[in-house]
């Protein structure tokens, strides 16, 4: 794992220590999601990085950082098509 140090004045660092309580994951988290918000790497890989177990999860973080979902029509279709195939195979009940 790389290691980076960054240098905060002692003020700024108590400030935000308070606010956000872990620092380092604080900044995992925003390096990760700028990451993501590039491009550059994929939800599946923002969920592996920061932990979390389901996709419904990196997306409920990813709402609350105001981030939109990397979701077009292609995966629109596919998850419609996911949809009716288990509706067909009785693993899902309309309402």
């Amino acid at each position: 794992m790389q290691q980076i140090q960054i240098v905060l004045p002692d003020e700024l660092a108590s400030f935000l220590k308070e606010k956000w309580g872990n620092l380092e994951r604080k900044l995992i988290e925003i390096i990760v999601v700028e990451a993501y918000r590039e491009g550059s790497i994929s939800s599946g890989k923002l969920r592996e990085l920061l932990g979390f177990s389901t996709p419904l999860e990196a997306d409920k973080f990813l709402k609350l950082k105001g981030v939109d979902l990397d979701y077009d029509e292609e995966d629109f279709f596919a998850d419609r098509q996911t949809h009716e195939q288990l509706e067909k195979e009785g693993k899902l009940k309309r309402l």
